[in-house]
């Protein structure tokens, strides 16, 4: 996706002379694009994240459109405070562009891994948040939202390649994208692992079991009406995410759920511990901490068929 967001930054650049991009340090095979063609709106402030954000937040307060670029970890975490105090409080427009969402940094281990970002942005309704599932909806999101009041946190993929079978880079703010209508179950996907998630599927369809899967981008603010009528009209719910189970999608669904009165049962699909020092490429460690599509198929079929018996 990193590629597709620098390519579509410039070109909404050309025409913005406000649009600036700062990174610290990072990004190199990605942001040459911008670097060559908009030199004078290239800031490299050095390996100082803290720094890059409160530059920004300057640039912002003067008129212009900043956009920030780091692996997802030092892109949310790092600088938080001087998120918090800058462009939230004052809702001034700084971008956040984390990349490598999950465990796309798979062999760097836990200190790469972007797996509590959403959570932790979260809890500051001052910020938007979005996490495209592809290429083809990164580019959607950002020339939609580019222009939004605030400050946005982008939670990107490394990937530019694998498209989301039937998302075909829809979105609209506030919805849910449905790829797939069923009647046994929701399951609603965030960012890259959607394409495990519709992977899956296809599998639970040979289970026999019916699925309707919604890929859900729009994070903060919460999706809107029609998301929690979609919600109220399935008895089992899975959330599917490369993230801690608490705090991002599954804790926002639930949280939906309940204040809403649904009856319905949520699953949350996630990371339930701290990973360990064991490390392999993405493929590994989804398998590992269950979000390869053989892992989410079975957590579904093992939930509705128990259920059935049970009832």
């Amino acid at each position: 996706m990193r590629l597709t967001f620098v390519k579509t930054l410039v070109e909404l650049a050309q025409t913005d002379q406000r649009i600036v991009l700062l990174t610290a340090d990072l990004g190199y095979s990605a942001l040459e694009p911008f670097k060559d063609q908009l030199a004078d709106r290239f800031i490299n402030v050095g390996v100082a994240e803290q720094n890059m954000v409160g530059v920004a937040t300057g640039l912002a307060e003067a008129g212009f459109i900043p956009f920030v670029y780091s692996i997802v970890t030092f892109a949310s975490l790092r600088p938080y405070e001087f998120i918090r105090n800058g462009p939230i409080a004052h809702n001034l427009p700084v971008r956040i562009a984390g990349v490598g969402g999950g465990m796309e940094y798979s062999h760097n281990g836990l200190t790469h891994f972007g797996v509590e970002d959403i959570g932790v942005m979260r809890t500051q309704p001052g910020i938007s948040i979005f996490a495209p599932a592809d290429a083809q909806q990164t580019e959607t999101i950002l020339r939609s939202t580019y222009m939004l009041e605030g400050p946005v946190y982008y939670r990107l993929g490394k990937d530019d390649r694998t498209i989301v079978p039937g998302l075909e880079g829809s979105f609209e703010l506030g919805k849910a994208q449905i790829l797939t209508e069923g009647s046994d179950c929701l399951i609603v996907s965030m960012g890259a692992v959607s394409n495990e998630t519709a992977a899956a599927v296809v599998e639970l369809q040979k289970s026999n079991i019916s699925v309707t899967h919604a890929v859900l981008a729009t994070i903060n603010p919460p999706p809107d009406e029609g998301f929690t009528s979609l919600l109220g009209h399935y008895p089992y719910i899975f959330t599917v995410e490369a993230h801690y189970v608490s705090g991002g999608l599954g804790s926002l669904v639930s949280e939906i759920i309940a204040d809403n009165a649904l009856k319905t049962r949520l699953t949350r699909i996630g990371l339930n511990k701290t990973p360990d020092s064991i490390t392999g490429d993405q493929a590994f460690l989804y398998d590992r901490y269950g979000l390869s599509p053989r892992a989410i198929a079975k957590k579904v079929v093992d939930t509705v068929k128990l259920s059935r018996v049970t009832c």
